[in-house]
């Protein structure tokens, strides 16, 4: 039985290896997403190697096995079918559903998250527009862009809404902006600190830090 604490470990090292130009989750980044210390965070590094879920250097950092990768992934769709059950089904905002989804992911089981699935449709996409891992492990995903990183004048599709900030969750969708959502950038202000988006015809302007928080693709 793979415990929670070990579930975790696995989940955030997937998604940091995600965004890793090596493909590897140094100890110091899991430490910050898991508000651990470094000293802790080795001590299960190295458990976690010894049981085969994860290649572990201490200069290089983790890196998951398959046997680690199938585990995360397995909770990772947990947690995304949760988070798009709470709010189409049970209508939670957007800023709500992630904390309770990683509450409840332990304790379902993978029958309960395949019907879950099939209420839903089979989502492929969460709330956030992050992708929901298939039952066999395969996951899509779209080539995203910052959108602040993007010229103005383009027309985008929000592709995902980082979910790391709450408050930022619950602006986002008090101005109607979430996955799916095409926009025209109007103008990109990083020292003025705006960038202007067009949303059905109507201008909005949003803060250009908080713009780092979206991730669209350009539309030809």
């Amino acid at each position: 039985m793979i415990s929670q604490s070990i579930q975790d470990y696995l989940k955030t090292i997937y998604r940091i290896q995600e965004s890793s130009l090596d493909n590897r989750a140094k100890t110091q980044k899991i430490a910050e997403a898991l508000g651990l210390t470094s000293a802790s965070v080795t001590g299960m590094l190295k458990r976690l190697a010894n049981m085969k879920l994860i290649d572990y250097n201490s200069y290089k950092g983790a890196k998951l096995t398959l046997g680690g990768k199938k585990i995360a992934l397995e909770i990772i769709r947990h947690h995304r079918l949760l988070e798009t059950y709470l709010k189409e089904i049970m209508g939670f905002s957007l800023d709500k559903v992630h904390d309770e989804a990683c509450r409840l992911e332990h304790y379902i089981s993978d029958e309960f998250a395949d019907k879950i699935s099939e209420i839903l449709g089979n989502p492929k996409w969460d709330p956030h527009g992050h992708p929901i891992p298939s039952k066999d492990g395969k996951i899509t995903k779209l080539k995203e862009i910052q959108i602040n990183k993007i010229d103005k004048g383009t027309e985008v599709e929000i592709v995902r809404l980082a979910d790391d900030y709450p408050d930022i969750l619950a602006y986002f969708e008090e101005k109607g902006i979430k996955p799916g959502l095409k926009v025209k950038i109007k103008d990109v202000s990083p020292f003025d600190g705006y960038i202007i988006l067009t949303i059905n015809g109507k201008d909005t302007s949003i803060g250009y830090n908080v713009a780092s928080h979206l991730f669209v693709r350009a539309l030809e």
